[in-house]
């Protein structure tokens, strides 16, 4: 009874912490989802900064590019580090491997989850705790806060399956690093992080951009930061276009798989 009992618990310590060790030992989650936010926001902030004379409109521009900066760092730790370290992990065989010591898949991926999320909630105490220091941003109210960090949560979850989809359909590093890199900064062009604002999108782009809640983060966040009424269906809508997406490639994934099995 008690070796049903361990065998039907998904989550476990000592697998949250050797999948936490992977996650660590991947270098492209620390140079993009750690350093890279970190160094654009200070470099944006300070540059923008410099031509804002008005104190409020300074704070305002600050916090928006804060918070829509700290998109970065669910998709680099959660998306592009997690597809290509599964990727390698598919070449090298080690999910085969761990299924016949026991360790079901399922397990595996919740396990890999929660670790993706403490090293997430890691990485954006760093996040923080240097725009403390180096950003002159407005204090959130506690519903903006509570908002920002669900938002922030679901976005993992929905970028986790994506990116799990993505790295078992094409299983091999290369192919998911081109991919998930061409996604990852697509997303940041679109979602108006890279010094084009969405306003200045071609309107075609821009219908693309609509599709990506990381758009809505980076453009609009401050207000629901600062407890301003703001409408959330257009965020609703870009949410489940994604989880929508997310979803059809997982199933894709999952069934590739068993037939490979079989």
């Amino acid at each position: 009874m008690s070796n049903g009992k361990r065998e039907g618990k998904l989550i476990s310590p000592q697998m949250v912490l050797f999948e936490f060790r992977n996650t660590i030992g991947n270098p492209y989650v620390h140079i993009f989802g750690v350093g890279m936010p970190v160094l654009m926001m200070i470099i944006i902030i300070r540059a923008m900064s410099a031509q804002v004379t008005d104190a409020a409109m300074r704070a305002d521009m600050s916090t928006s590019v804060f918070l829509g900066i700290g998109v970065l760092i669910p998709l680099a730790t959660v998306f592009m580090g997690y597809g290509v370290s599964h990727a390698q992990e598919l070449e090298k065989g080690i999910p085969q491997r761990m299924e016949l010591f026991g360790i079901r898949t399922s397990v595996s991926l919740c396990n890999r989850i929660l670790s993706e999320m403490i090293f997430m909630l890691l990485a954006f105490c760093i996040y923080f705790t240097v725009g403390c220091f180096f950003v002159d941003m407005k204090r959130p109210s506690l519903p903006g806060a509570a908002l920002y960090i669900l938002c922030i949560f679901v976005l993992s979850v929905i970028l986790f399956c994506l990116s799990y989809a993505i790295s078992s359909m094409l299983r091999k590093f290369s192919l998911t690093y081109c991919v998930t890199m061409i996604l990852y900064f697509a997303m940041m062009i679109l979602g108006g992080m890279m010094g084009i604002s969405y306003d200045n999108l071609p309107s075609a782009v821009q219908a693309i951009a609509k599709l990506l809640p990381v758009t809505y983060i980076n453009r609009d966040f401050y207000m629901v930061w600062k407890g301003e009424h703001y409408n959330f269906v257009p965020m609703l809508q870009s949410y489940l276009f994604l989880a929508a997406l997310a979803g059809i490639l997982l199933f894709l994934a999952l069934r590739r798989m068993s037939r490979r099995l079989h």
